[in-house]
């Protein structure tokens, strides 16, 4: 009774939406099993749920019912690790946020310095995103910007030109550091991405700035995108059809 009234107690003290582990709850190892078995119990009678094996979350309750937790929520052990940042949201649910699509899959991607099998989780599907890039907590809105970019041709529900409009508003939104370490991190994606941003940079600020970017780029390759001259007068010049 005495670890029944504990977990409860515990697992009232977490916020809703939070994924949670047995681990979390900070009891004793010997008593793992009766704190899986309570846990169990409290999903049976709705009061926590499960969102896979082992994670587990206090449903946030609205008008449609249940709620899911945030997807940060469900990856969080993937983004960070003893305080280090190990990962960063990238693609479907990134795109939705900045306003490049309305749909958001049940796959989640997440960008890592190191080669990731995917795995399930729940309903959801994780992915992993190479980033040759140092990943830090100043530099992932930039990386996810990037990865936009390199992932254009995949953006669900939107053109290739209407998702091109809308990566030059945000680059326009940049102030001069951020413009600056987003030429930097470039370096390292592949030459569309560079051709792409040396465009669009081009555009928005001229000749000057996009040099950089431009010195990098064999001059014999062309990058096969699928944009409007009239979206992006640079193209001929990158070599970007």
């Amino acid at each position: 009774m005495v670890i029944t009234r504990e977990v409860q107690r515990l697992v009232e003290n977490f916020q809703p939406d939070c994924v949670f582990t047995y681990q979390d709850l900070n009891l004793p190892t010997e008593r793992s099993e009766s704190v899986i078995k309570m846990l169990n119990r409290l999903v049976s009678e709705g009061v926590i749920a499960k969102i896979s094996k082992g994670r587990f979350y206090k449903p946030k309750q609205s008008v449609f019912g249940a709620l899911k937790p945030k997807q940060e929520e469900i990856v969080k052990d993937l983004l960070e690790k003893d305080g280090e940042i190990i990962g960063y949201m990238t693609g479907y649910s990134v795109f939705n946020r900045l306003g490049l699509t309305t749909q958001v899959p049940n796959i989640i991607q997440i960008g890592t310095n190191i080669r990731k099998n995917k795995k399930k989780r729940g309903m959801f599907t994780i992915s992993f995103v190479l980033q040759p890039n140092p990943i830090t907590k100043e530099n992932i809105t930039l990386l996810q910007l990037l990865d936009a970019i390199r992932f254009i041709k995949e953006i669900p529900d939107a053109t290739i030109n209407q998702s091109c409009k809308r990566i030059l508003a945000i680059i326009r939104e940049l102030d001069k550091e951020e413009t600056e370490k987003v030429l930097t991190l470039a370096d390292k994606y592949p030459p569309m991405v560079r051709a792409m941003l040396g465009a669009m940079v081009e555009n928005i600020y001229g000749t000057n700035k996009a040099i950089s970017l431009w010195n990098t780029l064999n001059p014999l390759t062309t990058y096969k995108v699928g944009i409007d001259e009239q979206v992006l007068p640079q193209i001929k010049k990158w070599r970007i059809e």
